[in-house]
């Protein structure tokens, strides 16, 4: 039987080649991951099973990025649960505070290979289908029992097919192709799907872009989202030490439930207004009502990465933030930072009036940086604009990729396009 690529991964991983979509497989994940924001809850719920060790102490990845440096008491005692808690069960994956968002840092050791599993308890753990690997998400009380029994079952998810036409342009981003999705499918459209991607376009992706895609999947409600393994993506192992991964490939008729087609040539730079991002527009249509902004922000899972520095410098280069904006900019990870110390990004972002974080989840949820107060307005790269996703409920959030969020910064209003001098 022709399959899709989520129903070959997840078929073989369960040695059952008669699976397809709908079927309930039980496999064994060959990295799980946990952080600061979910790790306590998993392991109180990891000791209520009494007396037990880890069945794979080896597969697991711990990770604090989440509330990090700690802003409180509870956060800096949780990190220390989580630090006993590795050494107890000999975890030896530990990164500690100050090293990054744990999708970025796992996907910069190349732990995970194409075709392999990857569960964690985190939502965007989908992030990794960049690089070709099944990545999903799950809550406390199952990755606990995870621990204990190393095995999970999976209904294996019908898929939706995207088409790439044309090539990607600067300044466009992952972030501009996820929010017109986005506009198609709203937050519902692919609920409990697998999302592949297809097409001349994809060439034109980097793999920070296709991490930044799949990783706003997880908004249109999808389990997981796959890139097949092309040249892109063996360079990208191969820069890392990793010369050889399997190129596993969907069967060319392959059933998919839907096939949606998006023309990177004719795509514009696009802004999720309040309080989804399913409320997605092209910023043209907003930006001459010049819709004021107070903080602007760049980072998270969803656009820390290097790429999203680069573009990000280049709209803020011999330019300044405007004087009623603030602005934050956060590397996923120290490597990222490092890089940018290397390339001169931070001098830009700091000769333009920004500050610069420590790699972390940062503003993401306003875990101690860049909360809103009321009725205050913020433009940022993350994935959510939610109501209280930053601070008050009544913060007004919008989305978009870090050319535009650079741009409304120094324009001081939402837009994708600076006036010229």
């Amino acid at each position: 039987m022709s399959k899709t690529l989520v129903e070959k991964i997840l078929s073989r991983a369960a040695g059952r080649p008669e699976a397809h979509a709908g079927t309930i497989v039980q496999v064994d994940p060959d990295i799980v991951l946990t952080h600061d924001h979910q790790g306590p809850m998993t392991i109180r719920e990891f000791r209520n099973f009494g007396d037990v060790k880890l069945k794979h102490p080896e597969r697991l990845y711990v990770f604090m990025d989440h509330r990090t440096p700690s802003q409180t008491e509870i956060a800096a005692t949780n990190h220390k649960v989580m630090r006993e808690f590795c050494k107890e069960q000999g975890v030896e994956h530990l990164f500690d505070v100050g090293t990054g968002i744990c999708h970025d840092q796992l996907a910069e050791q190349v732990a995970a290979k194409p075709g392999q599993i990857v569960v964690g308890t985190d939502s965007h753990t989908v992030t990794i289908g960049g690089l070709g690997v099944f990545g999903t998400g799950i809550g406390s009380s199952e990755m606990a029992a995870l621990w204990v029994r190393g095995t999970i079952w999976f209904r294996i998810p019908e898929t939706i097919k995207v088409v790439l036409t044309g090539s990607l342009k600067a300044p466009l981003n992952g972030k501009d192709i996820a929010l017109a999705l986005l506009r198609i499918l709203n937050t519902d459209g692919a609920t409990y799907k697998s999302m592949e991607f297809h097409g001349e376009g994809v060439s034109s992706l980097s793999t920070d872009s296709r991490m930044t895609l799949c990783n706003m999947c997880l908004e249109m409600g999808a389990k997981t989202a796959l890139f097949p393994v092309d040249d892109i993506t063996r360079a990208y192992y191969a820069q890392r030490g990793v010369q050889e991964v399997e190129a596993l490939q969907p069967d060319p008729d392959a059933h998919y439930e839907r096939e949606i087609t998006i023309d990177l040539d004719a795509l514009k730079p696009m802004v999720a207004t309040p309080n989804s991002p399913g409320n997605a527009v092209e910023a043209e249509t907003i930006r001459g009502e010049k819709r004021r902004i107070d903080q602007a922000l760049i980072g998270t899972c969803t656009n820390g990465r290097i790429s999203d520095m680069r573009e990000a410098a280049a709209v803020l280069k011999n330019r300044k933030v405007h004087s009623g904006v603030r602005m934050l900019i956060v590397p996923a990870t120290r490597s990222v930072l490092r890089q940018c110390l290397d390339e001169g990004l931070i001098k830009i972002f700091l000769d333009a009036g920004a500050m610069v974080g420590v790699p972390s989840c940062g503003p993401c949820g306003a875990y101690g940086m860049g909360a809103v107060a009321a009725d205050e307005v913020c433009i940022t790269t993350g994935s959510r604009n939610f109501v209280a996703r930053l601070g008050s409920p009544k913060g007004i959030l919008y989305l978009g990729s870090p050319a535009t969020v650079a741009a409304s910064a120094v324009a001081g209003y939402v837009t994708d396009r600076l006036e010229q001098n």
